[in-house]
């Protein structure tokens, strides 16, 4: 009896002593609040509704503000607004320099915004302004179009001119429509997304169909998943001769879905939405495996295989490339991955750096699409390409067209002076095949030699040729 009611004593005595600390934090904190007094009260406030980096509101007040907005007025407008290239920025100078950034461009937002709508910074590189009233939609979108208009000049940040775009999206609602402030912020980032999707440096209004794209895209991706699984996606080759003998000296994988329905969808509609989704990283390994697993047996026949900017993006992906070289057995010089400027232009310092280890693997790197993007000498001899292709409208409009014709020639003379070499892609006719030729083209690629054909076909097809004479001309 006296062992129980010693621990019932003991246990007693501990909670006690809980029950003691907590009467005691709160005594301090009734202190604590006393000697700051509703003045120091509404000052914590205060910093609870502002952003300590650059002193705006915060994503709180701006759901504050839309609500007062809406209780006091029959309209409200609001604009979300995503710095582009701000990331680069980081990566370009650090943090510190971007931090600095973020307070400029929130000094640029206020100057504009004046004192006719609210702005606040949401976090990161996204900022928000809200307005109410009669043609509050007016008024804001005039205000955004003012502030793209000051972004197309640099920002001076220290002793630097650094350049930064905007993409806006701008939704609207008035009391009638009783939407509330997440809803019309999220109508806002939608809208922002079409306008990246756009082009960027661009305002776009939500829309309806913004919603119904989404949800068709979200069905794509689901059906795309799948068909990954379940073998849908197959890996076609179309062959690149060479110039002078017409012989067959390379080949580019590009990718068909074929859908159950017996529907075929060409990667221009299917890439997007992967790439969108986080798909592509997936996909771009499924190709490339396969591609080299395909070509393995193709002695002396080169392969190229595209990457996408999300694929060049990931750190992991050099990583990833060698652990496919090592598992196929696929030699890395008979390798060419093909990326395009904007896969370099999103990310530079990245990139560079993916492609130094991509290349100490002796794969072959090369510039597809060229003549339709940002690239320039300088640019060229960064990242040191070994092939450059030109991109199909430069050869088709250099039939009728001598500014063409002559930005073609220019190109050629560029990359043969760099070392490079040159491919002509989507030749289709004679003409254009003699005049990329003469023009000192090194490959050839397009429906005049060879369509895309599944591996069956292409393997009986390589197998089949001799070096007497150029390859009979077969459209898959």
């Amino acid at each position: 009896m006296t062992a129980v009611l010693l621990t019932s004593t003991m246990n007693s005595g501990a909670t006690f002593s809980l029950i003691v600390g907590g009467i005691a934090i709160y005594a301090a904190s009734a202190a604590l609040l006393c000697r700051i007094g509703m003045a120091g009260i509404a000052e914590l406030e205060t910093l609870g509704l502002t952003d300590s980096l650059s002193l705006l509101p915060n994503r709180r007040a701006m759901h504050g503000a839309i609500r007062q907005g809406l209780a006091n007025h029959d309209e409200v407008a609001v604009a979300l607004i995503d710095l582009d290239g701000f990331k680069m920025v980081n990566d370009l100078y650090g943090h510190a320099v971007g931090d600095k950034l973020i307070r400029e461009a929130a000094s640029v937002l206020l100057d504009v915004c004046d004192t006719e709508a609210k702005t606040f910074r949401l976090g990161g590189d996204e900022f928000a302004i809200c307005m109410s009233g009669p043609l509050c939609n007016t008024l804001l979108e005039g205000i955004c179009r003012a502030i793209l208009e000051r972004l197309t000049n640099p920002i001076p940040v220290e002793d630097r001119r650094i350049a930064v775009g905007a993409s806006i999206g701008l939704s609207y609602s008035t009391r009638a429509d009783a939407l509330d402030s997440s809803e019309l912020l999220r109508r806002a980032d939608v809208a922002m997304y079409a306008s990246k999707r756009g082009g960027k440096m661009r305002c776009t209004w939500f829309k309806q169909a913004f919603d119904r794209n989404l949800e068709a895209i979200r069905d794509m991706d689901t059906e795309l998943r799948k068909a990954l699984l379940d073998g849908e996606l197959a890996v076609h080759y179309q062959p690149l001769v060479d110039a002078q003998s017409h012989q067959v000296v390379a080949v580019e994988s590009l990718l068909r879905w074929h859908r159950p329905d017996g529907k075929v969808i060409g990667p221009n509609i299917f890439i997007p939405v992967a790439e969108e989704s986080g798909l592509i990283n997936a996909i771009g390994l499924f190709v490339l495996r396969q591609s080299c697993r395909d070509a393995l047996e193709w002695s002396g026949i080169k392969l190229s295989v595209n990457i996408s900017a999300a694929q060049l993006r990931n750190p992991e992906f050099p990583i990833q490339l060698g652990q496919i070289l090592e598992e196929t057995g696929f030699e890395p010089e008979r390798l060419e991955l093909e990326i395009t400027e904007t896969c370099l232009v999103l990310d530079p310092v990245v990139a560079e750096r993916s492609l130094d280890i991509i290349r100490g693997f002796g794969v072959n790197v090369v510039l597809d699409d060229f003549g339709t993007g940002y690239a320039s000498i300088g640019f060229l001899r960064q990242f040191r390409f070994e092939k450059l292709k030109l991109d199909r409208s430069l050869v088709v409009d250099s039939e009728g067209d001598e500014g063409s014709r002559a930005m073609m020639l220019s190109s050629i003379s560029m990359a043969q002076a760099l070392k490079m070499h040159v491919t002509a892609e989507g030749v289709e006719t004679q003409a254009q095949a003699d005049l990329v030729r003469a023009a000192g083209c090194d490959q050839i690629q397009g429906w005049l030699y060879f369509k895309a054909m599944p591996r069956e076909e292409i393997a009986q097809h390589l197998s089949q040729l001799t070096p007497e004479g150029p390859p009979e001309r077969k459209q898959a």
